[in-house]
């Protein structure tokens, strides 16, 4: 079964009054992301070891490969952005009660998570994920990764929220504002509601 494009959970102009013009959308999901499952098909067809293998199971197969890294990227962003997409929400920014007891809890406050996942997210160099993940020892916990990769690849944790760094995801709204552009995802974009039923 060849990979696909899933559908948006919502319309492409959706987000457009919470800080992510259609537009974006439109480049992001049918362009960007359609690319890379156009090119994991084209490795999974040339490649027999591939073939039936889940998308998770391509990544962890690959992490690490040298000569598997181009299919590395290209299944690592494909996952990505299937998460990234339900991570979204145009009624995102609030964080229900049991998920907001638990980042008080493991961070200190809501605002003590926002900043350091703030500064995961502008401090990854270049391209790159920031993620909230949820730990092997039950915690709550940021992360970040260079261009592709995820904690699925990593072994950090259960990914709950990941955000995307890559300039494509935020030039059209926010130009060169990395800071702005994560300010504004956390606080009007970000769907916790999401994040608290992957937990689980």
């Amino acid at each position: 079964m060849a990979f696909e494009l899933p559908p948006l959970p919502y319309s492409h102009g959706a987000l457009a009054e919470r800080g992510m013009c259609q537009e974006t959308m439109e480049l992001h999901h049918d362009k960007h992301h359609q690319a890379y499952v156009t090119a994991l098909n084209g490795f999974v067809e040339k490649n027999p070891a591939l073939a039936g293998k889940s998308l998770e199971e391509i990544i962890q197969m690959s992490h690490g490969q040298a000569d598997l890294a181009p299919v590395f990227n290209n299944a690592g962003q494909h996952w990505n952005h299937v998460l990234f997409w339900q991570n979204m929400s145009p009624q995102g920014g609030g964080i229900p009660g049991a998920l907001e007891t638990k980042i008080t809890s493991d961070f200190g406050s809501v605002q003590a998570f926002k900043d350091a996942f703030k500064a995961a997210a502008v401090g990854q160099f270049g391209s790159g994920w920031a993620w909230l993940v949820l730990a092997s020892d039950g915690k709550l916990k940021v992360a970040k990764t260079p261009n592709g990769s995820n904690p699925l690849a990593t072994g950090e944790g259960k990914a709950l929220l990941g955000l995307d760094v890559w300039e494509h995801s935020y030039y059209l709204d926010f130009r060169n504002r990395r800071p702005d552009y994560v300010t504004n995802w956390l606080d009007k974009l970000a769907n916790y509601e999401f994040a608290a039923s992957q937990m689980g």
